[in-house]
């Protein structure tokens, strides 16, 4: 039985890989500090005898007795809210905390995938945006202590790779939605279906016409899989190439909801990207892999997932970051 190592396991996209390698039979060892994370996205893991648990800062030193196979490093913030508030956390997870993982797997002769993000192209001036565009990125905005500990994440990883021979895979993640995301993490998704939910207003930041792209958990897990079982090692975009507006999200959202709430106008914030899609052609040549799951019936899987939350949760959820 293989043993794999999944830090970031209480957040959202790790919990959710903890259940997929717990299905395909490996033994899986989360690893969260619970910054961001929650212990209620695994609590149905631990009566498993396959899954054990370390409450851990990948930022410090990291050990893990016993033989390891794989390492998925998904510890970070991920929304701008998070990373705005605890801006070092972020940077140093990126850095101290790959650099720390790297050093592990290189131990353990573990091959190690890194979770880096859509934030590398930064505001594209290549639309779609394919792996070889390099990206168009302020790396002293506020976004920048994402955006730069991500690229500094692929660059560290490429060099285990090209000086020492670890065996790595680099993902690039665009916008990803599903059930266990947190209704307050300043995304877009959740903070309309939080609204909606509460009875108030949809705001959008700027003038709606930035676009975005969503994919259904269940498919991101899927080509994260794939390209971990690969032998492919230059970075590969999984996500959704079905484009919309966030004016056109927003009504999408007003539709399956059932509410009748208007929408509001904020100012965009400081290089928030003004497009956002993927080109997969990557992912499905080497991975032969692409989303599956619609929109729409990934967002009904959604909704009904928020819609299952205590009225207490709904209300932490708007007023934990004010």
């Amino acid at each position: 039985m293989k043993r794999v190592l999944i830090t970031g396991a209480a957040g959202f996209l790790g919990s959710h890989l903890c259940d997929r390698f717990i299905k395909e039979g490996y033994k899986v060892v989360g690893m969260d500090n619970l910054i961001t994370g929650d212990l209620k996205n695994i609590e149905h893991l631990f009566k498993l005898e396959n899954f054990e648990f370390y409450h851990h800062d990948v930022s410090k030193f990291v050990f893990v007795p016993g033989d390891l196979d794989y390492i998925l490093h998904f510890a970070s913030p991920a929304s701008p809210i998070d990373y705005l508030k605890i801006p070092i956390q972020t940077l140093k997870v990126g850095s101290l905390g790959t650099h720390n993982l790297l050093g592990l797997a290189k131990a353990k002769k573990a091959c190690m995938l890194i979770a880096s993000t859509s934030e590398v192209y930064g505001d594209p001036n290549v639309h779609p945006q394919p792996e070889t565009y390099w990206g168009n990125v302020n790396p002293v905005g506020p976004r920048g202590v994402y955006d730069e500990a991500k690229r500094f994440q692929e660059a560290i990883t490429m060099a285990y790779h090209t000086f020492h021979g670890v065996d790595t895979k680099i993902v690039r993640i665009f916008n990803t939605y599903g059930p266990r995301m947190r209704l307050n993490d300043g995304r877009v998704l959740p903070a309309f279906i939080g609204q909606a939910l509460r009875g108030e207003d949809l705001t959008i930041f700027g003038d709606g016409s930035q676009t975005r792209s969503f994919c259904y958990v269940d498919d991101l897990v899927e080509g994260i899989y794939r390209l971990l079982l690969s032998d492919y090692h230059q970075p590969v975009n999984i996500g959704n190439p079905s484009e919309i507006t966030i004016s056109q999200f927003a009504e999408e959202i007003i539709k399956l909801t059932g509410t009748n709430q208007k929408v509001i106008y904020k100012d965009l914030p400081v290089d928030d990207p003004k497009q956002r899609q993927p080109d997969i052609t990557r992912a499905r040549e080497i991975l032969n892999w692409e989303p599956k799951v619609s929109r729409e019936e990934g967002l009904k899987i959604t909704y009904d997932y928020f819609r299952s939350l205590s009225q207490e949760e709904l209300y932490k959820s708007k007023h934990r970051f004010e």
